[in-house]
């Protein structure tokens, strides 16, 4: 089995409902730990040595956060420029992370055709994400596709939030039983086809 490290960012947790019904269900999923990142740190005084040993300790990390601004949340930014430092993370002697997996599960706003070429924001979403995969990339880790609800804001009401709460806990179980296919890096991932293999954990 994997041990995995689910942070969860939202500096507008109370007024949530697609993260919040996420992280609820990510929290009936066994053996996984998971940091609240607004609850733990509201200063923004990140414990390094406590986030370093945490990463250290865990197989897959997962970030969850809304898209704000085409980026995460400032929190996670301030994250990754003091955790993921030099000699720890990449370059010289920075390997401690190298074989270990960071994958992002994203609610964004706008529907999925607005993410396109010939779409209202000109790019894929992946585009996006570009700094978030080639910090993976630096930290020799895998980056797997991401798992995205697309028009979060309407999701309950359009009847999208449920099934894709449900392909959470789907795919958070199937890391932690080593049954994802951690290959698939292309696209997005989406509720209705997670790349899980069946069977019994390895």
């Amino acid at each position: 089995m994997a041990r995995v490290l689910l942070y969860y960012a939202h500096p507008g947790n109370r007024f949530s409902k697609a993260n919040t019904a996420l992280l609820t269900a990510a929290r009936s999923v066994d053996d996984i730990d998971i940091v609240d990142l607004y609850a733990e740190y509201p200063r923004f005084d990140i414990n390094v040595d406590r986030e370093q040993e945490r990463l250290l300790a865990h197989d897959v990390i997962v970030l969850q956060f809304p898209l704000f601004w085409y980026s995460a949340p400032a929190l996670v930014k301030e994250w990754i420029d003091l955790v993921l430092e030099h000699g720890f993370a990449y370059g010289e002697g920075g390997e401690a992370l190298s074989g270990k997996t960071m994958m992002l599960a994203l609610t964004a706003a706008g529907p999925e055709d607005a993410y396109a070429p010939d779409g209202y924001q000109r790019h894929e979403l992946r585009t996006f994400l570009t700094p978030f995969e080639r910090t993976a990339g630096l930290c020799s880790m895998t980056f797997p596709a991401p798992y995205v609800l697309y028009g979060s804001l309407k999701a309950a009401e359009a009847g999208a939030l449920g099934p894709h709460v449900d392909g959470y806990v789907r795919l958070l179980s199937a890391l932690r039983d080593d049954r994802y296919d951690l290959g698939k890096t292309e696209g997005v991932a989406v509720h209705d086809r997670l790349p899980i293999r069946e069977g019994a954990p390895t």
